[in-house]
Order: C-alpha cells, then sequence, then structure tokens
C-alpha cells in the first residue's frame, strides 16, 4: 500500500554561502526521500530560502542593490549546491514566493482576528545577526551566548504572539508522543527550555527599522518578524500541491534541523502552528554538528567546508557521489562528526573503491571471461556458501529497512556495507577463477557468479539512495535499475548480459611526503620535558547524554569546552551514573587525544574520573568556565596534538585532601582547584 511520506529541510538563510552543514541536511532529506520512493511510497521533499530580515537589507544596502536583487542572487547559490549534490527535491521555496507571502498574511489575520497577536511597547537587548531579543540572563560583556554577537538595547512598539499560552498544550503533545522530537535526548533539551515560564514572541518589526519582510495586513508600519514568516513555510511549501487522491501533504512525516535551531523549530514552530489550528508535523529530527579535523567550523579558522571544493578535488573517484557517501556513513544521526581528507580518502579506497568497486569488476571480470559475458541463471537449489549469502541479502535489506524507519542511516549503510564485505568472502571461498580450470566444477562455478551477481544487484540497490549516478551506472550495465521492488532475492533473469564499463571507483592514490634536506633535520623541537605537559586538560560542560546506541556500557555526551566549541566524547560512565543526571555538570576532558571511533560513533577526547576502593566512581568536578586549561603547580603548559592514549597514560593522577594532584602537585583549572569527592589516593583515569 502507498503511503505518504513528506520531508522537509531548514531553510537556509540567503546571507550565509553553503557549506557542508547545509549540504548533510539537504543529502540527508534526499537520501530518505530517494529511500522511500525505492519502497513505492508517495514522496515529497521541500528545500528552499529564507530571504528576508535585517542582515538581507543591510547587505542589499552595502552592495548597492535592492532587496529583491540581492536574495534573487544570492538564493541561486543554494539552488547550484542541490544541483551540485543531486538533489530530487519537489520544490524549492522562497520565502519571497507569492503563495507564501499571501498565506503568512492570511495566518497573521487570523490571529489577530483571534485575539492571539496584541500590541505593546518592548524594551530589550536586541542581536541583528540572530535578529532576535535576548534577555539579560544570555548576556556577557554585552555579547550573546554565541561567537560575535553584538547586542544593542532598543526600545519600540511591536506586536506579540501570544506563544505562553501554548506551553502546556506542548509539553503535553511531546509527553504524548515520545518520538516526536529525535534523538530523545533533544527532546530532553526541548523539556528542560519548557520548565521554565514561556514568554510571548515578538512577531513584528516596524519599517522605521526594517522595511524587508511581509508586511502585516492590519498594520502597514510594520512588517513580519522573519523567523514567524519562514517558520511557516513548510506549511505552505505544500499547499499547492496534493497527492494522488487529492489529499493534503500535510503533516509533515519529518522535519529535519541542526541541533543550533532546535528551539526555533520545536517551541516557537509548533505554537505558532497550534494558533493557527494547523495540525503539528509527525517528527522533528535534530542532527549534529559537522567539525573539520577535530575543529568546530568557523570562519575565522577558514576551516568551513565547501561543497563545491569537496566534489572538484575527488572529482577523478566519484567526486559528488563520494561526498553524498562519506556524509551519511560519518555521522550518526543526531551526533556530531567530523570532516578530513583522511577521512575521504579511507571511504573513497576502503568502501568505495576496495569493496563496491572491487565486487562489481570481479564479478563482471569472471562473467564475461567463462560465460561469455551472460550472467548464468539461480539453480532451484543452492549449496551451503550460496545459501549463507542469500539468506545475508535478505536479512540485510530486512535490517537496512528497519533502521531507515528509524533515521539511523549510517547504521544502515554499515549493514548495507556489511552485504559488501560478505561477497567479497563468498568469491574468496569460493574461488571462481579456480572452479573455471576444472570441467567438472561448471555448475558450481555457473551458481557462484549467478549467486554473487543477484547478491550483488541488492547491494547496489541498496545503497541507490545514497549514490545514484554510481549505484545506475552500474546496475545499468547488468541492464537493471533501482526501482520499488527490486530489493526482494531472485529478480535477475537469467542470460542478462553483464556489459563492460570503466572503473566505478577508482582508488585514491596518496602521494607520500617528499623527505626534507637532512640539513633541516638539526632543528629539532624542544623536548617536553614531562608528560603532564603534552596533555591539553580542560574544563567541559555536559550538555546532554545518551545512553550510546550500540555499546552497553558507554554513554555519548555533548560537551561544551569553550573556545574549543561542541566536542562529543563516548564515555564507559553508564553503570555509575544515569545519564539524566549528567546534564550540566563539568568534567575534566582529556581534549587533545586523536580522535576514535568506539562502536561506529565518533569520540573526541575522553573524561576523568576517580576510582574508590569499593569500586564507586567519582567525577572530577573543576570550577572555572568551560574551556579552562588545568595546569599543575610549577608546570609549563606544552600541549600536542593528536595523542595516542599511550602519551597519557603516564600521567599518574590521585586524589588528595578532595583535590585533584599530579604527584605532589595541586592541579588548578581556571585557577581554581579541581575537586573530588574519592577518597583520598584514589587513582584518576
Amino acid at each position: 500500500m502507498t503511503k505518504p511520506f513528506y520531508v522537509t529541510t531548514p531553510i537556509y538563510y540567503v546571507n550565509d554561502v553553503p557549506h557542508i552543514g547545509h549540504a548533510y541536511t539537504s543529502v540527508l532529506a534526499d537520501v530518505l526521500a530517494r529511500w522511500h520512493r525505492l519502497l513505492g511510497d508517495e514522496v515529497f521533499f521541500l528545500t528552499g530560502t529564507d530571504e528576508h530580515g535585517q542582515k538581507v537589507q543591510e547587505a542589499a544596502a552595502k552592495a548597492g542593490r535592492t532587496p529583491q536583487e540581492h536574495v534573487d542572487l544570492t538564493s541561486q547559490r543554494f539552488r547550484e549546491m542541490g544541483k551540485l549534490l543531486g538533489l530530487t527535491n519537489d520544490r524549492f521555496i522562497r520565502t519571497t514566493d507569492p503563495d507564501h507571502t499571501a498565506y503568512v498574511q492570511k495566518v497573521m489575520q487570523e490571529l489577530w482576528d483571534k485575539g492571539e497577536i496584541y500590541k505593546s511597547a518592548y524594551k530589550g537587548l536586541y542581536n541583528v545577526r540572530d535578529e532576535r531579543f535576548y534577555s539579560e540572563s544570555d548576556i556577557r560583556e554585552g555579547r550573546g551566548p554565541g561567537p560575535d554577537e553584538v547586542v544593542e538595547e532598543v526600545e519600540e512598539v511591536n506586536y506579540f504572539f501570544r506563544m505562553s499560552s501554548y506551553q502546556e498544550r506542548l509539553v503535553a503533545h511531546i509527553h504524548a508522543n515520545p518520538a516526536w522530537i529525535v534523538p530523545e535526548y533533544r527532546k530532553n533539551e526541548v523539556l528542560g527550555f519548557l520548565r521554565q515560564p514561556l514568554g510571548d514572541l515578538c512577531i513584528s518589526r516596524p519599517k522605521t527599522r526594517l522595511s524587508w519582510g511581509i508586511e502585516l495586513p492590519f498594520d502597514r508600519d510594520f512588517v513580519t518578524y522573519v523567523w514567524f514568516d519562514a517558520l511557516l513555510n513548510y506549511f505552505t511549501g505544500v499547499l499547492p500541491s496534493k497527492r494522488a487522491d487529492g489529499t493534503s501533504w500535510w503533516p509533515a512525516s519529518v522535519h529535519l534541523i541542526g541541533k543550533d535551531i532546535l528551539t526555533t523549530h520545536s517551541v516557537y514552530w509548533p505554537s505558532m502552528l497550534m494558533g493557527a489550528g494547523i495540525e503539528l508535523p509527525k517528527q522533528i529530527l535534530a542532527h549534529g554538528w559537522w567539525m573539520a579535523d577535530g575543529q568546530k567550523m568557523s570562519k575565522s579558522l577558514g576551516n568551513v567546508v565547501d561543497p563545491f571544493e569537496v566534489a572538484r578535488k575527488y572529482e577523478s573517484v566519484g567526486g559528488v557521489e563520494a561526498f553524498r557517501f562519506f556524509l551519511m556513513r560519518e555521522m550518526v544521526v543526531g551526533q556530531d562528526s567530523s570532516f578530513s581528507d583522511a577521512g575521504m580518502i579511507k571511504v573513497v579506497n576502503g568502501d568505495l573503491a576496495n569493496d563496491i568497486g572491487n565486487i562489481v569488476s570481479r564479478i563482471r571480470k569472471q562473467v564475461a571471461t567463462q560465460f561469455e559475458g551472460k550472467i548464468p541463471a539461480l539453480p532451484s537449489s543452492l549449496g551451503e556458501l550460496s545459501k549463507g549469502l542469500r539468506d545475508k541479502a535478505i536479512s540485510v535489506v530486512a535490517e537496512v529497512e528497519n533502521l531507515m524507519r528509524l533515521f539511523r542511516v549510517s547504521f544502515a549503510m554499515e549493514e548495507s556495507m556489511s552485504l559488501a564485505r560478505a561477497i567479497n568472502s563468498y568469491l574468496e571461498s569460493t574461488a571462481p577463477w579456480k572452479l573455471a580450470k576444472d570441467p567438472s566444477r561448471q555448475d558450481e562455478l555457473a551458481e557462484v557468479l549467478a549467486v554473487s551477481s543477484e547478491a550483488l544487484r541488492i547491494l547496489l540497490v541498496l545503497v541507490s539512495p545514497v549514490i545514484p549516478g554510481k549505484s545506475a551506472e552500474a546496475l545499468a550495465l547488468m541492464g537493471e535499475t533501482a526501482v520499488p521492488g527490486k530489493l526482494a532475492w531472485g529478480l535477475l533473469p537469467a542470460g542478462r548480459e553483464f556489459m563492460d564499463g570503466p572503473v566505478l571507483f577508482p582508488r585514491l592514490e596518496v602521494k607520500k611526503p617528499e623527505a626534507k634536506p637532512a640539513v633541516e633535520a638539526v632543528a629539532k623541537p624542544e623536548p617536553v620535558k614531562d608528560p603532564f605537559e603534552a596533555v591539553d586538560f580542560r574544563i567541559a560542560k555536559i550538555v546532554s547524554a545518551e545512553d550510546h546506541p550500540s555499546a552497553e556500557k558507554l554513554l555519548v555526551l555533548q560537551l561544551d569546552v569553550g573556545e574549543l566549541g561542541p566536542r562529543q566524547v563516548c564515555a564507559g560512565i553508564k553503570a555509575h551514573f544515569p545519564a539524566a543526571t549528567l546534564p550540566g555538570r563539568k568534567v575534566l576532558l582529556v581534549a587533545n587525544l586523536k580522535k576514535a571511533k568506539l562502536r561506529g560513533v565518533e569520540s573526541m577526547g575522553m573524561i576523568l574520573a576517580a576510582d574508590n576502593a569499593d569500586g564507586s566512581v567519582h567525577l572530577l568536578e573543576p570550577q572555572g568556565e568551560p574551556g579552562a586549561f588545568a595546569t599543575a603547580e610549577g608546570m609549563d603548559h606544552k600541549p600536542g596534538v593528536n595523542l595516542g592514549i599511550e602519551a597519557v597514560d603516564p600521567v599518574k593522577l590521585v586524589v588528595r585532601g578532595g583535590k585533584l594532584h599530579y604527584g605532589q602537585l595541586p592541579v588548578s583549572a581556571g585557577n581554581l582547584p579541581v575537586n573530588c569527592s574519592a577518597q583520598d589516593e584514589a587513582s584518576v583515569h
């Protein structure tokens, strides 16, 4: 039975330049859309751009253009990104589209008529970059909570939406629908936010300050606040379209966002929808952030990843398809992940060239050599090894379907790649090149090539939502396509030609660094005097904690490390600290360990804890601000980069008198002692 599947990305602000974060969300939405089409579902995929607001008005004026001219140019960058990434969106909505503008005004008028909007004077601290007001508690030294968020005091009359009246209803909805916000710890963040009184939402800007926006239908001296305007696009985007049976596409099946816009999309937006009498989306999925080589991306650091540049750089080995594969393979949905050239090379040479590409080449060569390019028929009775591969393919399809339903795309890809490895193992075990030399075993040879060809066909269909072009290219060599119904076993007709073609994924040759002249060898760095000095100990604040998806003893922690930005760490403390008790706690982090994957989840450092003789575990309790260094009295601070655990092992830390010590030296962080409630001489690890 055909089911509707409506997926949306957040609409991207036109003053941004497309980067890896935009690319990831867009590709994730596209993969989900393609997967549901593969299942035979009826799909609508929406993306687009957010085009109003003060930043746009100021940027246009600076460039000597009208705001409309400016957004016409800047919006095009995101259309071009969509073409580059091969997106299959059904609509690219712009908040300057006439139908969107008209509906926003309709909703505003209805809310005004119902008394859900009122006019009031307001005085507050305003941030132009985010185009929002902050409370006093958000401000530090004249700046907002994020980097470079300068605020100014603004006093003016505006219109307000009675958002506060929907707080209890929203909380009730979240409790009644436990999977409405995923991952679960993001839901808990929202519930934590909603434990505080929810104020009313300022939804207008006076034209004396901002003219570039949708005019309020009941007061022509004001325009609609950009967030109120933008958040309605997910509904207006499908208003002109209907499903095949004539029904509406709304509500959205899943709405994808980055975790940085969680509050606006899971508190402001649903409150607005409730006020307008519009059904809420079925699910909101908040994904993590992309880092660059373990660091938070920022323009000032010059490490923002440009998807256009990545596609050009890796054009010879799959380009965009390799990039899509990397994005979906590397990030566990909901967690943070890191982009690096080393990671791309590993994916290209490992999964794509060595596994998928190699299988295509091996089977095609054997079919061409032994059966004149014609794929043999699947026999009615299979040998044990062939049964094993058939059963593996069938079970992988079932597991991938389950994982995709849960949006666990990276795990679904790992499951698909397990089929690739099984095919390669099957070929190694059966050795068709040896069977070909024995005339008495030609039936076995035909079985091996028929079974491996069918398993390959299923593998290519499974990965087609992620690498649609390369998958289609390989399937075409077998006369096949990735269409609904093609995931069942036994569909490859006998005698189908397996045509010749270019290498699907060439290996990426990595140039070894040239040896430096011997004269440079004398310039050695000054050796570190003490192992403690090489370790970068930092205060970190736990933002959220959740169970590791595939390791019983691990928790996945999201940390705020001040100037180092957010970090994700897997910690083996689940048996001692329930996840719900950890958010808000400060811990001591080893911040310069090389990143590692623990059961498929990236970990960027480790937190420290002390062991009592009775087996109890105590986290260290630093008192300073996140990001502050921890130093031992009299020690220089000379941290290394990407240390192995062997560099940390010699640093013997103990608790003495409720304080952390390195040998006999007290350890402080942010000029304050590092406390711990463990007993004296408890070792810290």
